[in-house]
């Protein structure tokens, strides 16, 4: 999958010279020969972070990094958690989320969304509806624990669990999963998103998830690294990447981190690639000393070939009495965003920055697309020299560190005023930052 080399550094002002830029139309099919033939002059490269390199416009995603990465592909998922009072249930609500965050990848196409500049930033805001049906495993965990339990007690037992627990079949997966919520809730429920690029060398975003309603709120660093392993490449979190600490504050500031797996992109050498995740992936609460295992079977399930996975996928060693469907996301779609008005944009905010490049390859000019995207790279590069002649040291704006070995970033003032009126559907940026700064 393209995306997957999204938080690379601006590739090189030379685009690649077997890949002139043209304005002519490509179908997906020949995008990703071309990009197939391009991966493979880098086999034997250890480090492909590490390359910068220029993809011509057409093969590109019309899509800023930034936007693209958020997570929140289903915010009613991410405002249930915190809901239940059983700490068990409450990882239950954490995983419900886990599977949800990336329908982009199971719903979508492979893609290559634009590299972020230093200091580019994206905001926004989700209404979702609260209508994530409540989880709570009592009736299950009091059959389970019950003198002389077994597998065929647990069977017997399974009609006495709360809807939507305890079983498979289709009727509770429907209640237990996140319907999708309406393009206007009736009852909206606000989320409000900051990301900003604060670092080149490495190629580092920090971000900020923000739900005062319910009293919530998500973190971390995005980071990849990727190697070459043979006929594949491996994509991992990088060094500052400890994946997504979300904390409840109506729970005593319980913080859960979910840690990512890693993936592979192959087919490289035969024309056609797949994306597998064979790894694990592990949440772990420290307040209720709780921690779930994720492992994920190397079966194709973020590609076409393999379908099996619906947001769970469980051993066939366990037996269906002892399944519990947590979330089915065959039915979900990617949720829209609210974004700022085009007015109240700053020039370094991701959709203007990257405004014109979209409008060009939208028209399907993509030779002006290359062209306006290498400038504007080659000014980003122009900002670098002049800071190392003048021995400015950058600093993140809207986030007190440009990396940070725990993981996990804090805001500053500017950050949190940035959320504050965001939570208040306003997107002016008066007195917040000023457009001769940018």
């Amino acid at each position: 999958m393209w995306s997957f080399s999204a938080n690379n550094p601006p590739e090189a002002a030379t685009p690649s010279p077997d890949v002139p830029a043209t304005d002519e139309p490509q179908n997906d099919g020949s995008k990703l020969k071309t990009f197939i033939s391009i991966l493979r002059k880098f086999i034997g490269v250890a480090d492909l972070a590490s390359v910068r390199f220029s993809l011509p416009s057409q093969l590109l995603e019309p899509t800023p990094n930034l936007e693209y990465w958020n997570y929140l592909d289903s915010p009613n998922a991410f405002i249930a958690i915190g809901t239940a009072d059983e700490p068990v249930d409450r990882m239950l609500e954490v995983l419900r989320f886990w599977f949800t965050k990336d329908l982009k990848y199971a719903k979508g196409k492979p893609c290559k969304p634009y590299n972020s500049c230093l200091g580019e930033f994206f905001r926004c805001n989700w209404e979702t509806e609260d209508d994530a049906p409540k989880i709570d495993t009592s009736a299950l965990r009091r059959n389970s624990s019950s003198p002389g339990s077994s597998a065929s007690s647990m069977k017997s037992a399974k009609l006495s669990v709360p809807a939507g627990l305890g079983s498979g079949d289709a009727r509770a997966a429907s209640t237990v999963s996140v319907s999708q919520s309406a393009k206007n809730p009736a009852k909206p429920v606000r989320v409000s998103y900051l990301t900003e690029q604060t670092s080149h060398h490495p190629p580092v975003s920090a971000f900020y998830v923000s739900c005062p309603e319910k009293g919530i709120h998500a973190k971390g660093f995005d980071q990849i690294t990727a190697k070459f392993t043979g006929t594949s490449i491996k994509v991992m979190p990088g060094e500052h990447n400890l994946g997504i600490f979300i904390t409840v504050e109506r729970r005593d500031h319980e913080t859960y981190q979910l840690t990512h797996p890693a993936a592979h992109l192959g087919g490289i050498l035969r024309g056609a690639l797949s994306v597998s995740v064979g790894d694990m992936a592990y949440v772990t609460c420290p307040e209720t000393k709780l921690k779930a295992i994720l492992r994920y079977y190397d079966d194709g399930w973020l590609g076409r070939d393999n379908e099996q996975s619906r947001g769970h996928h469980l051993p066939n060693s366990h037996p269906p009495e002892n399944q519990i469907t947590i979330i089915d996301i065959a039915p979900l779609a990617v949720a829209p965003k609210v974004l700022p008005p085009s007015e109240k944009q700053l020039p370094n905010e991701s959709l203007q920055l990257w405004g014109e490049v979209t409008k060009a390859i939208l028209a399907k000019q993509f030779s002006r697309a290359t062209t306006v995207k290498q400038e504007l790279e080659e000014a980003q590069r122009e900002k670098a020299r002049e800071r190392e002649r003048t021995k400015e040291t950058w600093k993140p704006v809207f986030f007190e560190q440009a990396t940070d070995k725990a993981g996990k970033p804090s805001l500053t003032d500017k950050g949190r005023e940035v959320l504050n009126r965001a939570q208040k559907g306003d997107w002016s940026m008066d007195g917040i930052i000023s457009q001769e700064v940018v």
